[in-house]
């Protein structure tokens, strides 16, 4: 069983249709529902729960009333959701758990509502916010095993104790709870968000339609879960994100290289290194052997380090790729459109450092890195928040160094601290996306290893001739690919809810002029004016379609086309082009070579692809509906 506990102002919902051939019985009064100031308990019945449904509401019921205790709630509201799961239970031992549930919190003293079995139902519910309002849990029948092999590293996270800070630029460490968040809000929400740990996704993040309705990036149902489709306009923005943070990386002075996406499970370094990485692993087997699916590019990067011979006067050494793809088998209830998948591309470079000194310099360089890297997208620093995370010992050693992290972003941000280390770093930074369900997803970050070089036998010679093991940084300047994606998405999506106009940076925009005649006989005239800008590497397409002049106008306002330039027969005869602007709302009658030299100026020092789809909007198939 999986559960998503939420502390809610309240819940409501409202049956809408059936959702199974023969659904749970209900009256007219049970098809709506609401309870205050409650414990929202979002259920997922496994197919595992049917070997002890007893058991599992036991279990279950202990975890309940264990939080309702915490949140000092007497109220529970039982609420059937099957996409906490991809391990349903069949509908008649689901419902049943439910019911002996409901019955158990009656009988220990709460009052309960449990929302219809087997129904699809629109719901609303109003999350109070706090550290605790959002937390999971996973319960597993006794004797029941889990057929994936959970890695050391990610049992631990769970166990381990966290100490929580606001840190100021001005260097103040303020414990997280004692920070007055005012003029904050979106570090209030990574900091909750951080601390209650639920990654699981209740709701559709407004990104998902986004990307369905512009046929970006769709759901693959012939594969597994967390693998996705990317149709011509989505692959054209994510082939040009690929590009442009390679450019960057390349030209901060990386080398690129190239390395299989699978590996042994029984070679002695990497098995160990396994343990150490907080990852879920695919696992693939060839004969008698067993493999595991990277789930980044270190594995790789480090063999080649291992064999290669370095000099002090080599550091620090840069090696990068662009992972298509890693693999991560992310719990099911935990994906979420772009923002979270079982597989993905990430860029990852790895930089080998001769000692803290050198790491901590090149630590800041590849801090101001990703900032530049995420700029170029779209993302400045009032779009995403910091979190810095290391042991007790690093703070005290190397106070002013974090503090000049929270000056350089201008800031306060999150600290995470430990007692003692566990994971294979002493220092990691993430900027993290905090969407519009207040959820928050890392994007770049840098993380200073001090064991892996030890592990995989990565040495370099020093000034005498020695060999020593060296530090190695990890770094990816904008986090997965597709997570990019989803934060400009997103951020889109909070524009367009405060009334401004969504559009993707130009360079990203599929489309980036759309030229509409107004009648088939300046047809011609359109289709030469596409030529020319096409001929200045502009994407542009040709509305030559029956539809009248409005709606033609209105399907590229939907289409978020930056550029629309509309001619008729005055143009035509006067050699002009008449332009809206979707960012400001402007139309001008203007030359055609002016709009090149703007649309240069706004596109310039960035990576281009040609036109992803036929000039003729009539030419066109329609993926999806």
């Amino acid at each position: 069983m999986r559960m998503l506990l939420i502390h809610s102002d309240y819940l409501e919902y409202e049956v809408k249709d059936r959702a199974l051939k023969n659904p749970e019985p209900i009256s007219e009064e049970q098809k709506k529902g609401r309870l205050d100031e409650v414990l929202a308990v979002f259920i997922s019945v496994e197919k595992v729960d049917e070997t002890n449904p007893e058991e599992v509401v036991e279990k279950a019921l202990t975890e309940i009333k264990d939080v309702a205790g915490q949140v000092k709630a007497n109220r529970v509201f039982v609420y059937p959701f099957a996409h906490l799961s991809s391990e349903l239970a069949k509908p008649d031992v689901a419902l049943d758990v439910l019911r002996k549930l409901e019955e158990r919190l009656r009988d220990e003293g709460f009052e309960v509502k449990r929302a219809p079995f087997g129904y699809y139902k629109a719901f609303k519910l109003s999350c109070k916010g706090h550290p605790l309002a959002e937390l999971s849990r996973t319960i597993v029948p006794t004797g029941e095993v889990k057929a994936e092999e959970v890695p050391e590293a990610l049992k631990k996270e769970e166990e381990l104790v966290s100490y929580w800070y606001i840190l100021t630029p001005e260097g103040e460490l303020i414990d997280v709870d004692k920070f007055d968040f005012t003029g904050h809000e979106n570090l209030r929400k990574f900091a909750n968000y951080e601390i209650s740990k639920s990654r699981i996704a209740d709701r559709e993040p407004p990104h998902v339609r986004i990307m369905l309705d512009h046929e970006l990036v769709d759901y693959e149902p012939g594969s597994d879960p967390g693998n996705l489709r990317y149709y011509p306009k989505g692959r054209l923005i994510k082939g040009l994100l690929e590009q442009y943070v390679t450019e960057k990386v390349v030209e901060y002075g990386a080398m690129e290289v190239e390395t299989p996406i699978m590996y042994d499970f029984e070679h002695p370094a990497l098995e160990k290194y396994l343990n150490r990485f907080p990852a879920r692993q695919y696992v693939v087997k060839s004969g008698d052997k067993k493999f595991f699916l990277r789930f980044a590019a270190c594995f790789g990067q480090f063999l080649i380090k291992k064999d290669a011979t370095i000099s002090y006067r080599h550091l620090p050494l840069r090696m990068y790729e662009l992972t298509r793809y890693s693999f991560r088998r992310e719990k099911s209830g935990e994906l979420s459109g772009l923002r979270r998948l079982r597989a993905f591309t990430m860029p990852d470079m790895h930089t080998v450092a001769k000692d803290l000194q050198q790491a901590m310099a090149e630590f800041k360089k590849q801090y101001k890195l990703s900032m530049e890297v995420l700029r170029g997208v779209g993302l400045t620093p009032e779009d995403y928040e910091v979190a810095i995370r290391f042991t007790k010992d690093f703070w005290e050693g190397n106070r002013d160094f974090v503090v000049e992290l929270a000056r350089i972003i201008g800031k306060p941000v999150l600290i995470e601290m430990w007692d003692q280390r566990f994971f294979y770093f002493i220092l990691k930074f993430e900027f993290n996306f905090v969407d519009n369900l207040d959820k928050a997803a890392a994007l770049s970050t840098v993380q200073i290893d001090v064991e892996n070089a030890e592990r995989f036998g990565i040495t370099y010679y020093d000034e005498e001739g020695k060999e020593r093991h060296p530090l190695i940084l990890h770094c990816s300047p904008s986090g997965a690919i597709e997570r990019v994606m989803y934060a400009i998405l997103e951020k889109q999506a909070k524009l367009q809810a405060k009334g401004v106009k969504p559009m993707l940076p130009l360079w990203l925009s599929p489309i980036q002029v759309r030229v509409i005649p107004v009648s088939d006989e300046v047809l011609d005239y359109a289709l030469y004016v596409a030529g020319k800008l096409e001929g200045a590497k502009i994407r542009v397409d040709v509305d030559d379609t029956g539809d009248r002049l409005n709606k033609k106008i209105r399907k590229a306002e939907k289409e978020w086309i930056p550029y629309v330039i509309v001619v008729g027969r005055n143009e035509k005869e006067q050699n002009t082009i008449t332009v809206r602007r979707r960012s400001d709302g402007r139309q001008t009658e203007m030359q055609l070579e002016d709009l090149i030299r703007e649309i240069r100026s706004q596109t310039e020092g960035f990576p281009y692809k040609p036109r992803p789809l036929p000039l003729l909007l009539s030419k066109r198939p329609k993926f999806r509906g």
